[in-house]
């Protein structure tokens, strides 16, 4: 019997005459996949239409006993079938004919399965072995809750489908907190689906897997989802998985970098950005819809399995009802027109969203500041109230909004409610530009709206550190908003921050500071790593750019909020020691006292040793230091937490008489040693003349191991010796080091890019340069420069992520800066050398 989908008719259906063989059936199944004019839906529907043909007609050749039927289940039970999807079959029996006469029926079904190269997962059993095992294996049973008859004894499968339903049902309070913990235990592998750079459309938290358990929960008829955009969002998925398949010619469902471009295209969309904020819309509504749901299951089941304990309790009364009424549940008032009940922030009795525009945002920091879920009915009944703030706002308006801001973990959820509902565009219009936008950097965890919104998350625990706290935590939500707009977002970012800080009501003064905030929100960290501190120079230009205290500690803690909100390798303890020492400095300059000039500065003590005892040798000398910061156990930064000192580095002292070559010899050596280096000061000092006869080089580097133990320093100090004597040649070791790596499929790097940074310093010409990083690049570096004849003064290297910036002063042989046009070509020259 040839059972087909319950589906609509399709006109349209190409014929398949003779196409129940397996070799019609596979020329049939590539003619519908290459298909251009049907995707999607119609296409996973005649897909499956297909296989129950062809299936169908295997089972009729294979003469099957009665009492036997041939049943799909998973996706494949659903009708829907992607490209390279499994077959997912059940061989359900009575028990009416003998193990043997099942066995050759299997066989004659599986085998031409196997032969055409399909993924197949298969049993056999009998509806009350089916039963047995849905109740032990929750996934089994998951599976059967879609199944459909495919060809045989439609009765018998319908009969398992309805005693399966009816034992999802019966079981829905046990089985439905397992299918939680699954789901969990899930995400923790796979990540979140809506921030992921390379997402699993199928298993990451908002997939096409918590699409299905959604499905469940229905079935269970213990709660429900919300459906709003719900049918779509999984569309797009499935769409979006064809693709895939169909790009790769593999049964995937990880959407990797290098696939997303084809995926587009096969999409029909302009760009793999458009693929991917395609994407994250929809496993945003997915991923809400299933915390939503999954909360309104922790209470039912709650309730249910409590309630026979309280009516022991109550000598058999139901529920303790007077006059056969239901007790009012309790209300706890948060704040005007909000109230708790049942574990969620809900709308008061009284509350009139209609007339109160302010409700959405009291509503939401009285969630927050609660720690509680604001619930989605009460969302719902915001946005459909529809009253527009003002602008500008009121006062209260605008305090509700930064004690959202301010509640820590418990605003994201929150914010996300606010989401799903379109609450935060009605507010901030500029916020749909940066929505569902991905980040191609490596380096950062959250698509640039969630980066926002932990930035502020992050910042709520530096308030105590600011006199503003109300401008740090916007200041927080806007810093990359110009992310949604072309060219450098800092200077767009800047604009839009005025614009919505003058709509939400704060004054001229405060507005220019957020604006100023925004504008340098990358400003710290960006000269602290990659500018010599000891330059009035680099000094005096953070100073001028920020203009006063005030914004001075409000970029402080946005530093360090925005780099936390980014990922593991985006700050560090050393990173913060630097934007320490940059700011101390700055607000030194802000308070009217002049940086000290590098120049005039003595060697220290320990220098002048080395100096001399490398004078006195005619060799390098050399010293390795761990250096530490006292621990802060309360993570504030100011030192006064418990614990012990935690390692920031190695400081390496190299001394040497003065000769070509040492930049890149000693570059090399630590790249050979696996030492990464974070910064290199270099500098030439004379010692009085009963010191010695000649010019000394001082080489202060910061390093630290790219993993195991450092080196010992006699070992350091034999590979540079032999370095500098010629005898080991460091390019050729470190080529054969990089050779014997293996290659690795990824993204073509950018070539690499040389700037001369404009008005940088008064002492030497500021080149940086950027590029892949790679071990051994400032030995390239020192190469290049040493043959183009300049001197580097110092060097910082920054690395996030693949990319490295390292930012090098250079100056003549003489110590004088080169000129504009000078250091142009000397730019260039590089560039072309490391390309």
């Amino acid at each position: 019997m040839d059972v087909r989908d319950d589906g609509p008719e399709n006109t349209d259906e190409p014929d398949h005459t003779d196409e129940t063989g397996p070799g019609g059936y596979a020329a049939a199944r590539l003619r519908l996949l290459t298909e251009k004019t049907r995707s999607g839906p119609p296409r996973r529907a005649a897909l499956a239409r297909l296989t129950d043909e062809w299936l169908a007609g295997l089972w009729q050749a294979a003469d099957p006993p009665p009492g036997t039927a041939l049943v799909a289940v998973g996706g494949y039970g659903r009708g829907e079938l992607s490209p390279r999807s499994d077959l997912d079959l059940l061989l359900l029996h009575d028990g009416g004919a003998d193990a043997r006469t099942i066995a050759a029926l299997a066989d004659r079904l599986w085998y031409p399965v196997w032969d055409l190269g399909l993924a197949l997962d298969h049993s056999v059993r009998t509806t009350a072995e089916a039963r047995r095992t849905a109740g032990e294996d929750l996934k089994v049973q998951l599976g059967l809750l879609d199944a459909r008859p495919v060809a045989g004894d439609t009765a018998l499968a319908a009969a398992l489908r309805t005693a399966v339903l009816a034992d999802w049902r019966n079981q829905a309070t046990r089985r439905l907190p397992e299918l939680h913990a699954l789901c969990r235990e899930r995400h923790e592998r796979s990540g979140e689906l809506p921030y992921l750079l390379e997402p699993d459309l199928k298993e990451a938290h908002g997939g096409l897997r918590d699409a299905q358990a959604l499905r469940a929960v229905a079935a269970s008829w213990l709660a429900d989802a919300p459906r709003e955009g719900l049918d779509d969002a999984r569309r797009r998925l499935l769409d979006a998985r064809d693709a895939l398949h169909l790009a790769t010619g593999r049964a995937t469902d990880r959407l990797a970098l290098q696939e997303q471009a084809a995926v587009a295209a096969e999409l029909g969309l302009l760009d793999a950005d458009t693929l991917l904020r395609e994407v994250y819309e929809a496993g945003r509504t997915i991923a809400y819809a299933s915390d939503v749901t999954w909360r309104e299951v922790g209470r039912v089941v709650r309730a249910r399995t409590a309630r026979p304990r309280f009516r022991g309790l109550l000598g058999g009364r139901a529920g303790g009802r007077t006059g056969g009424t239901k007790p009012a549940q309790e209300r706890t008032p948060l704040a005007e027109g909000v109230v708790e009940m049942d574990g969620e922030a809900v709308l008061a009795l009284s509350a009139r969203p209609e007339r109160d525009p302010v409700l959405p945002l009291r509503a939401a920091a009285a969630a927050a500041q609660a720690g509680l879920p604001l619930s989605p009915h009460a969302v719902r009944r915001l946005a459909a109230a529809g009253p527009v703030l003002p602008t500008p706002w009121p006062a209260e308006a605008r305090e509700a909004l930064v004690t959202l801001l301010g509640a820590g973990e418990p605003t994201v959820p929150v914010w996300e409610a606010l989401e799903a509902e379109g609450l935060i565009t009605r507010l901030l219009p500029d916020w749909e530009r940066v929505r569902c936008r991905p980040q191609r950097n490596p380096v950062h965890t959250w698509t640039v709206d969630r980066h926002l919104v932990e930035t502020a998350v992050r910042a709520a625990s530096l308030t105590r550190r600011v006199h503003r706290p109300d401008l740090l935590l916007v200041a927080a939500l806007l810093h990359d908003i110009g992310k949604g707009w072309p060219g450098d977002h800092s200077v767009a970012g800047e604009t839009i921050a005025r614009d919505v800080a003058t709509r939400i009501g704060f004054d001229r003064a405060d507005t220019a500071v957020l604006a100023t905030v925004v504008r340098h929100h990358l400003l710290l960290v960006e000269t602290a790593t990659r500018r010599d501190l000891d330059d009035p120079a680099t000094v005096r230009t953070v100073a001028d750019a920020v203009g006063t205290h005030g914004a001075l500690e409000l970029l402080h803690a946005l530093t360090e909020a925005d780099a936390l909100a980014t990922g593991p390798a985006a700050w560090s303890t050393w990173r913060a020691r630097l934007v320490d020492e940059l700011v101390g400095r700055v607000a030194g300059v802000l308070a009217g006292e002049e940086p000290p000039d590098p120049e005039a500065a003595a060697p220290s003590a320990e220098q002048e040793r080395l100096a001399i005892e490398a004078l006195r040798t005619g060799e390098p000398v050399l010293t390795l230091r761990t250096e530490a910061e006292p621990a802060d156990g309360d993570g504030d930064g100011d030192g006064d937490g418990a614990g012990e000192p935690e390692p920031v580095g190695v400081e390496l002292l190299v001394a040497l008489p003065e000769r070509p070559g040492v930049l890149p010899a000693v570059a090399g050596v630590l790249a050979l040693h696996r030492l990464t280096v974070r910064a290199a000061d270099l500098r030439a000092v004379a010692l009085p003349g009963e010191l010695g006869d000649g010019p000394v080089l001082l080489l202060d580097w910061r390093v630290a191991a790219e993993y195991g133990s450092l080196p010992e320093a006699h070992r350091l100090r034999a590979d540079l010796v032999r370095a500098l004597d010629g005898s080991l040649d460091v390019s050729a070791r470190l080529t054969e080091r990089d050779a014997a790596q293996p290659r690795r499929r990824g993204v073509t790097a950018p070539p690499p890019r040389v700037t001369v940074a404009p008005a940088a310093s008064r002492h030497a010409c500021v080149l940086e340069v950027r590029a892949q990083d790679a071990p051994g690049l400032l030995h390239r570096i020192g190469r290049a420069l040493e043959g183009a004849e300049v001197r580097v003064r110092s060097a910082h290297v920054s690395t996030l992520g693949a990319n490295a910036v390292d930012t090098l002063y250079v100056t003549r042989p003489d110590g004088s800066p080169p000129d504009p046009e000078e250091a142009a070509a000397l730019a260039k020259t590089l560039e072309e050398a490391l390309r």
